[in-house]
Parts: structure tokens; C-alpha cells; sequence
């Protein structure tokens, strides 16, 4: 998957992903995930 955003997100997304010590694509698949989670939870109510 490729996306564009803004480079001043991608430096801040960066730099607070490396002082976790976690990957940007792992947080990525959570946010993905937490997302899909939720729209699920709305088409159900």
C-alpha cells in the first residue's frame, strides 16, 4: 500500500514511532484495524 501525506505528519509520525521503538507499519496495521473495529461497531447499531 502507498499513500501520500504531508511530510511535517510523516517526520512527526516518524520520530514518535522511533522513540517507541515500533514501526510505522505496525502501527499503522493497529490504527487499520481500530478503525475497521469501529466501522464494524456502527453498521451493527
Amino acid at each position: 500500500m502507498h499513500i501520500s501525506i504531508p511530510e511535517d505528519i510523516k517526520k512527526q509520525f516518524h520520530a514518535a514511532c522511533a522513540l517507541r521503538g515500533l514501526k510505522m507499519s505496525h502501527v499503522v496495521v493497529e490504527l487499520i484495524q481500530q478503525w475497521l473495529a469501529s466501522e464494524a461497531q456502527s453498521i451493527s447499531e
